[in-house]
């Protein structure tokens, strides 16, 4: 995780490249990435990009008439800055937002992971951790591509703030917290250890130890005489050593100091975050309108991200569910399952939304079954368990 920045959230659509979807899928290896972590990545994706044009091709024609015009712009990129935490259902509610309001319509998602580079000073990685949305800019009213004022685009900088919940906070703040500030007494230690270090080499160098390097011989009178060139020789390649010590110490100490100021600034943030998460609670709590309110937009947030799973291993693998109404179950199950781990949903939440007839209705209706073939019962009992309860109606 990067401690030393509080980073904040941005988005910037521009015209797709040509290699955007190798470079976001990973379809080959790049020389800037850590490819230990590349596991880490997210995917999503509910079409190609040449097919999207394609689809966006013939709908102008089909309703202005015209070709789309060489110089327009119908599919754009944005790189969004996240969080090491920021996951797919995140994105997916962001993609929702940028459709309702801004008729923006995402179809692929990547979470980079992979990507940073190592500081100079103290060799860590530091993460980029960011996101790639490809998006279809087509206006489905006109047919042509969306026309957009510079006020859109602030807006979408404030809905995507508001989504990944950046600038108010997110789960887990007290947990990172509790890890900055071990990690600001770690630093504080090392820091100590340092400036004694140089302390005592300070010392070293105005101690009787120097008398050591003294060359005296006697003369052929008897007198003890020192032998200058071979005692300034001894003193030099010790000062020499002793200096090389005292700048590389000095080095690494302002290096620590930098880093305890930037832990620090990162403390004070997370607090900020934990208050604000804690406040917002407490009124949710208190008021049942409010409690009502986030309840529905999050039980509607964990539909569509199950909706959007089961459409990206739908694109991924055409036929998944061309098979015995047992195995689609299973194969749902598993999907679920993965949705919960990626994007820290409790199986209770899944539970109320299969639950409820119309959401398990709308989920149900892209396992290639017969709607009406589909009574799904639940108690309460773990997902996993839940496909031993469906039934077809007699």
């Amino acid at each position: 995780m990067n401690y030393f920045i509080a980073v904040k959230t941005s988005i910037n659509f521009k015209a797709v490249k040509t290699g955007s979807e190798a470079h976001n899928l990973r379809r080959k290896t790049f020389d800037y990435i850590k490819k230990d972590l590349t596991g880490k990545n997210e995917y999503w994706v509910e079409n190609k990009i040449l097919d999207r044009l394609k689809s966006i091709e013939a709908y102008c024609k089909e309703k202005s008439g015209r070709k789309l015009q060489k110089n327009a712009l119908p599919i754009r990129e944005a790189v969004v800055v996240i969080k090491e935490n920021t996951t797919i259902q995140d994105l997916h509610k962001l993609s929702k937002r940028l459709e309702e309001e801004l008729r923006i319509r995402i179809f692929q998602i990547a979470i980079h992971k992979d990507e940073g580079h190592y500081d100079k000073d103290s060799k860590e990685w530091k993460p980029n951790y960011h996101a790639h949305l490809v998006a279809d800019w087509q206006d489905l009213e006109t047919g042509k591509t969306l026309k957009h004022q510079s006020f859109h685009y602030s807006k979408m900088q404030d809905i995507t703030a508001e989504c990944l919940e950046m600038d108010r906070g997110v789960s887990g703040s007290k947990v990172r917290l509790e890890a900055i500030e071990f990690k600001i007494q770690k630093k504080e230690e090392e820091l100590l250890l340092l400036n004694n270090r140089i302390t005592e080499i300070k010392a070293t160098l105005n101690s009787k130890r120097f008398e050591d390097l003294i060359v005296k011989e006697n003369d052929f009178l008897g007198f003890t005489k020192i032998k200058t060139d071979k005692t300034i020789e001894n003193y030099e390649r010790v000062f020499k050593s002793y200096n090389a010590e005292l700048l590389k110490n000095k080095e690494i100490l302002q290096s620590k100091t930098k880093i305890i100021t930037e832990l620090q600034q990162k403390n004070i943030e997370l607090t900020k975050e934990v208050s604000i998460l804690k406040n917002k609670l407490s009124f949710i709590l208190s008021n049942v309108t409010a409690y009502t309110n986030e309840k529905e937009i999050y039980f509607n947030s964990v539909k569509d991200t199950i909706i959007k799973a089961i459409q990206f291993e739908k694109f991924r693998q055409p036929k998944l569910f061309d098979t015995t109404k047992e195995k689609v179950i299973a194969i749902l199950d598993s999907i679920c399952k993965k949705v919960s781990e990626e994007n820290n949903i409790p199986f209770s939440s899944l539970e109320e939304i299969f639950k409820n007839p119309d959401s398990s209705l709308e989920i149900f209706s892209l396992l290639n079954f017969d709607n009406h073939g589909i009574e799904y019962n639940t108690g309460n009992i773990p997902v996993q368990q839940k496909r031993k309860k469906i039934k077809r109606s007699q």
